[in-house]
Order: C-alpha cells, then sequence, then structure tokens
C-alpha cells in the first residue's frame, strides 16, 4: 500500500502578521475577502436567480473567497528557471508554465544536514557529501533532492523561523552537477536570509554574495522549492515525490501541492 505524505506548508493569512520584513508578507499568506453564507454569498444568490432569502436552504447562499495580494512565491512553492535570469545553461530560460508535468513527478530523497546547519549560514559542501552517503545511494539524474535543516522545529510566529541556514551558490552546483533536478528545502528561502546576505555584501563588495544560490541555476538548470512541511515524516530514500504547481503561464514560479509516495 501507498502511503501519501503531505510535504506542503499551509498558507494562511495570519501568518502575515510574523514575517520580520513586510516585505515578506506576499510570500507566506494572501489577503482574503470572505463571502458568507449569510451576506454577500447569500446577496449574490438573490441577485443572480432572482428569488428570496426564503427560497434557499436556511436562507444561505454561497461560501466563496477572494484572495489578494500575494504573490506566485507563496508559501510551499516550485521556482522556475526564469526566477533566476533570462538565460539557464546558456539558452532561453524556462517558465512554470514551460516545465512538464513528468519533470515533476521524480524519485526522491533527504539530505539530513542538521548536525551542520547554523542559523543564516550557508550549508557546506561537505555536509552535503556525509548526508548523501548517509542515505545508501547516490543522486541519480533528475532527483529531487530535498534539504532537512531542521526548520520544522519552529513555528513561523518564531523568529527563529526567519533566520534559516541556506544553500551557497557552490552547495547548489554541487548538487546539480550530481544530477538533482529539483531542489528542495524545509526552509522559506533557499539562499542565506536576505538581511544576511546584504550584510556581507556591503562588509566585502562581492558580489558572490548576492542571491548566489539562485543564480547558480543560470549555470545548471534546477528547479528549487521553497518552504516545504513534514520532511522529518519520509525515509532518507524509496519515495517518489510530486511537485504539482498552480498552472499558471509564463510565471517565474507557482504555489504548489507537494506530495510524497511512499510505498
Amino acid at each position: 500500500m501507498t502511503r501519501l505524505i503531505d510535504l506542503t506548508y499551509p498558507m494562511d493569512p495570519a501568518f502575515r502578521e510574523t514575517v520580520p520584513l513586510p516585505a515578506l508578507a506576499a510570500i507566506v499568506g494572501p489577503t482574503v475577502k470572505w463571502y458568507a453564507h449569510k451576506d454577500t454569498g447569500r446577496d449574490m444568490m438573490l441577485e443572480l436567480f432572482g428569488c428570496t432569502e426564503d427560497d434557499l436552504p436556511d436562507g444561505e447562499g454561497m461560501a466563496g473567497e477572494v484572495l489578494d495580494d500575494f504573490g506566485t512565491h507563496c508559501g510551499t512553492h516550485v521556482d522556475a528557471p526564469w526566477h533566476s535570469g533570462t538565460t539557464s545553461e546558456g539558452r532561453p530560460a524556462r517558465t512554470i508554465s514551460d516545465i512538464e508535468l513528468s519533470e515533476l513527478f521524480v524519485p526522491g530523497m533527504v539530505l539530513d544536514v542538521r548536525e551542520w546547519a547554523r542559523p543564516g549560514e550557508a550549508i557546506p559542501v561537505h555536509a552535503l557529501e556525509s548526508a548523501i552517503a548517509a542515505t545508501g545511494r547516490a543522486i541519480e539524474p533528475g532527483d529531487a533532492v530535498l534539504i532537512r535543516t531542521g526548520q520544522e522545529r519552529f513555528p513561523i510566529s518564531d523568529p527563529a523561523y526567519f533566520t534559516y541556514p541556506g544553500m551557497s551558490g557552490a552547495g547548489t552546483r554541487f548538487l546539480a552537477d550530481q544530477g538533482a533536478k529539483i531542489l528542495g528545502t524545509d526552509a522559506i528561502g533557499w539562499d542565506r536570509p536576505i538581511p544576511v546576505m546584504v550584510e556581507a555584501f556591503r562588509k566585502t563588495g562581492d558580489r558572490a554574495e548576492i542571491w548566489d544560490g539562485h543564480y547558480a541555476i543560470r549555470d545548471r538548470e534546477a528547479f528549487i522549492v521553497q518552504q516545504l512541511d513534514n520532511l522529518a515524516a519520509l525515509p532518507p530514500t524509496g519515495f517518489t515525490v510530486g511537485f504539482f504547481p498552480l498552472k499558471l503561464i509564463g510565471t517565474s514560479a507557482a504555489p504548489a501541492r507537494v506530495v510524497a509516495f511512499v510505498d
């Protein structure tokens, strides 16, 4: 029997109140306009059908919601190569609608790097090598490699959730060069936190400090998935994982339902 394990982090409008930077609000949850059964939803039914409230069961109309002010990178989402630039591997970068669904339903493996993960720091390549060895198999071409940093222990209301361990350009290229096509993390971001990168660049002037994990996709195409959840429920290997993004045309990313299929 196959077990389904949901790896998707919820999106909740209440999460917007927890973010340390206002600009991050749109990546954790939408604003919502609620259409309730006994007010807006009821009034819509009365207008559509020309009926009275007595014609509706218990006087109730339809429920509905209008989502507003949230981005394509909200919640658990898949980044297309277009997010990192107009080219990838010297070719025009693909958008989310250019990616075939078959590319997003692949064998997965979990790299447990909690031993080496430090808040705000990049996960070193040697840690990735050790974590791969611990799974008992090498990365195969097309694999989804999911990085377990341990961020699941923090609720989104905890400031520590936003001072996550990140990936460097070197680490990203290392995984992509091994054949990984999908690069996932339980952190809210793939790179180091933005304030950390900003400080490093201002101190050194080194442009390699700027968003180096994402920019690595310009060299070797891969799809980055951020804000995964529930990686602790997965075995190291032996499962298939499906990343099912919204079918948005021409965008750099899309929110996704991510599900692991474990025999």
